[in-house]
């Protein structure tokens, strides 16, 4: 989850595993069938691939928390910047992509305006890589596994103090025009004063439905477990809209709300995703 502040799980992951299984599960004898008859290829290469042309096609991650599987196309170099606000807590966060391979998605974030609780400053910064090994066909959905190094870049009292690592598992998938990303992943929190690291689990289930040819609107479940007794477990609940001005450009915004966890009760964002070019072909 680089680019995004950390919102702190889920103690029920349980559950969300559950409601993916039972919604992939039912609609899975269906599932060939839609993908033929009613939704293009999810996948942005093929998407360019269908429509005869070399245009690029954005993939967000924004504005859920999870963290979608599909992979910039290759060569591609993308950007998505945010702003989030909420009682006692402001930041401005981005991220950045770049499709080294068609497969291989190299990524750094960070939070370089972060205020919570009357302390503002610096974020934590974030590198890692998405690599995707499955990509969506018939009844299978796309496959990936994202792995993240939490640079300590923080001012002090808005972040960790340390080196952290996550990995994870993505899934997408899409079943006629419903879209579903579902995400499971651990993250070691690196400790300032000791040594060692403290775990917490991250799950995420997210749906998203177009309404029109560019709008979109999307929800989603997500949280983390409890690390240490500082850091208790989250669950947020997220409502958002995105809309695209073009296949390069993605615009976003919405609300998500604190069910559980020391998080103020609502917080509202806006974001933008794009596309800036092609830097293996830039000629064209």
């Amino acid at each position: 989850m680089i680019g995004r502040a950390r919102p702190c799980g889920v103690s029920g992951s349980a559950c969300l595993w559950t409601l993916a299984v039972l919604f992939c599960g039912g609609l899975s004898t269906t599932s060939a069938r839609a993908q033929d008859s009613n939704q293009g290829p999810s996948d942005p290469a093929k998407q360019t691939a269908s429509q005869g042309g070399s245009s690029i096609v954005a993939v967000p991650n924004r504005p859920t928390f999870s963290t979608t599987a599909e992979a910039v196309q290759k060569g591609v170099f993308e950007v998505e910047l945010g702003l989030e606000a909420a009682d006692g807590h402001q930041n401005f966060n981005g991220l950045l992509k770049f499709g080294l391979l068609g497969n291989l998605e190299l990524r750094f974030g960070n939070n370089p305006i972060l205020r919570d609780s009357g302390v503002a400053g610096l974020g934590d910064s974030g590198a890692g890589l998405k690599l995707r090994f499955i990509r969506q066909k018939g009844a299978l959905p796309t496959l990936s596994a994202l792995y993240t190094a939490t640079i300590p870049t923080a001012t002090a009292g808005l972040g960790v103090g340390a080196l952290g690592h996550s990995a994870g598992i993505l899934v997408s998938k899409d079943v006629g025009k419903h879209h579903l990303d579902f995400n499971e992943s651990v993250q070691w929190l690196g400790r300032a004063d000791a040594n060692g690291f403290d775990r917490d689990y991250f799950t995420a289930l997210a749906y998203s439905h177009p309404v029109t040819a560019k709008l979109q609107v999307t929800a989603e479940i997500a949280g983390y477990s409890r690390a240490n007794a500082a850091t208790p477990s989250t669950l947020t609940i997220l409502a958002a809209v995105t809309y695209a001005v073009s296949p390069q450009l993605v615009l976003d915004g919405g609300c998500y709300i604190a069910a559980r966890g020391n998080l103020p009760r609502a917080t509202f964002f806006l974001g933008i995703t794009y596309s800036v070019a092609d830097l293996y072909h830039l000629r064209r």
